[in-house]
């Protein structure tokens, strides 16, 4: 049992604790407060409120936000009106509630016979926006959560501009490691470059809610993004802070502070969200072999929208921009003024532009086999792999124990060193996890493969390898707006055949 179990279970002991004295105190038996259900219905009845909020508490989420109301209403029971009271109990109800009913001098009174309580237009405001903020935050925090995309790399599943929901409770919400937060915001505070949103004064350990399913093969994720721990204060994720040191060195990093500003850390529920389709669960061996994706030796099925990069040779007639529009080809390059493109297309656009009568040829750009990318995962040179000719890699599965050595180091040193939190070190042909020489690991976490359905301009795992379970945010189910960030409003800015669309 994790230390967040233990704490959750000794803070709930204590609120029962509490609501127990204060069933009696209210005339009512103690022990109904046991009594799952039952135990709603009673509390109602102490508080006179109507019976209608019982169906809101049977919303899981919704009804923590009904409960903190609750808990408010029982503190008036007790006359305690001010605001710092109310918060103080509602923050710590575990405290709060069993000094109410094991403190002597404070006395339940019915609600019904309690004088009217004339508040101030400030504290209405007051009160409005703290409860508006709670409801939020927890429908934010645990259920459902609004994202935009600002990139090109889902495309064309999902295009730049699109607004969608992402649905927490799909793959189980996780608690905040970072509670201490500004609401409403990621990571920078508003109006602000760099300045945090959050305070570090208080970190929670991982723990994930039940969730309705677990993540499949093909379901498009939004996570935080692994190599986000470290990140260059200027260029932020937009440039992967390991990239950087692989390409400039350690010390050309930290100490060139005019481009790249301070070097920072971000805890994981505060680094940079990405969205990708998960093509690997944990357990499965991926493997890319001229393009084509295979998930334990069998071709990707269901991939969705997938577009790549092909050479398309006219006969001297160059194509309209209109064309690229109408068929919203959205990535092109003009490559000289013979009529030749290095276009980025679904199959869907291939075959209509296959129609066109200046379209001579269309061949897809495949980097050939054995053509070392060396930023492509592991970042070894005895893996000569790049973004279309890759693997076979294993995606490390919880439990799972594996041979560990200097051949397959490089897939999982970043797993055992930083996301499990080991020491580890490399040393002299041999490698020690926590002072002890190891030959084998088991992992602790289940990890999985994320790629772009643009699949050659998409920063994936193909560029910084897993991403761990605790790093999962939600599933992405519901594009409700589509904007064209290139269009004015005047001009068709409004995708309006994009609008209300399940993301598949």
């Amino acid at each position: 049992m994790n230390l967040y179990l233990i704490v959750t279970v000794i803070f709930f002991i204590l609120s029962i604790v509490g609501m127990w004295g204060i069933f009696e105190k209210a005339g009512e038996k103690g022990w109904k407060i046991l009594i799952p259900f039952y135990n709603w219905y009673i509390w109602l009845t102490i508080i006179k409120k109507p019976m209608w909020w019982y169906i809101f508490l049977l919303v899981p989420f919704i009804n923590v936000f009904v409960i903190l109301l609750m808990i408010v209403e029982v503190l008036k029971c007790f006359k305690k009106y001010g605001l710092l009271d109310q918060a103080l109990g509602v923050l710590f109800p575990f405290v709060y509630l069993p000094y109410l009913a094991f403190s002597p001098k404070e006395q339940y009174s019915d609600p019904s016979k309690q004088p009217p309580i004339h508040k101030s237009a400030t504290r209405e405001w007051v009160d409005a926006i703290i409860f508006a903020v709670i409801a939020a935050s927890i429908i934010r925090i645990f259920l459902i959560e609004a994202y935009t995309i600002p990139t090109s790399s889902m495309e064309k599943t999902l295009l730049v501009g699109d607004y969608l929901f992402v649905s927490k409770v799909s793959f189980g919400p996780k608690v905040p490691n970072t509670p201490l937060a500004f609401p409403f915001v990621h990571h920078t505070l508003p109006l602000t470059e760099s300045t945090k949103s959050y305070l570090e004064w208080i970190k929670l350990p991982y723990y994930r809610f039940p969730g309705l399913a677990g993540i499949k093969n093909m379901d498009v994720v939004v996570f935080n993004y692994p190599d986000g721990d470290t990140l260059s204060a200027k260029l932020q994720s937009n440039v992967d802070y390991y990239q950087l040191v692989r390409s400039y060195g350690r010390d050309a990093v930290w100490n060139n502070k005019q481009y790249f500003g301070d070097i920072i850390a971000r805890p994981v529920d505060k680094r940079e969200n990405f969205i990708k389709r998960c093509i690997g669960i944990a357990g499965d061996t991926i493997r890319i072999v001229d393009r084509v994706v295979y998930i334990n030796g069998k071709p990707e099925q269901n991939p969705g929208s997938r577009q790549f990069k092909y050479l398309v040779k006219t006969n001297g007639n160059p194509i309209n921009q209109k064309n690229f529009e109408k068929l919203d080809i959205t990535e092109t390059i003009s490559t000289d003024n013979s009529g030749t493109y290095e276009l980025t297309l679904s199959e869907d656009a291939i075959a209509k532009l296959r129609q066109y009568s200046n379209v001579v040829s269309i061949e897809p750009m495949v980097i050939p086999r054995g053509t070392r990318d060396p930023n492509i995962f592991p970042f070894d040179s005895i893996y000569p792999w790049n973004v279309d000719n890759f693997g076979p890699v294993w995606v490390p599965k919880k439990g799972v124990t594996i041979p560990i050595n200097m051949q397959n180091i490089c897939f999982y040193k970043r797993i055992i060193g930083v996301f499990e939190e080991n020491k580890l070190l490399v040393a002299d042909g041999k490698i020690f996890i926590n002072g002890k020489e190891s030959k084998e690991y088991t992992f602790k976490m289940n990890y999985y493969w994320m790629m772009g359905d643009n699949r050659h301009n998409s920063m994936d795992s193909r560029y910084w390898g897993f991403v761990p379970d605790d790093h999962v945010v939600g599933k992405a189910v519901f594009v409700w707006l589509s904007l064209d960030p290139n269009k004015s409003f005047f001009d068709g800015k409004i995708r309006w055949s994009k609008l209300l669309r399940i993301v598949k």
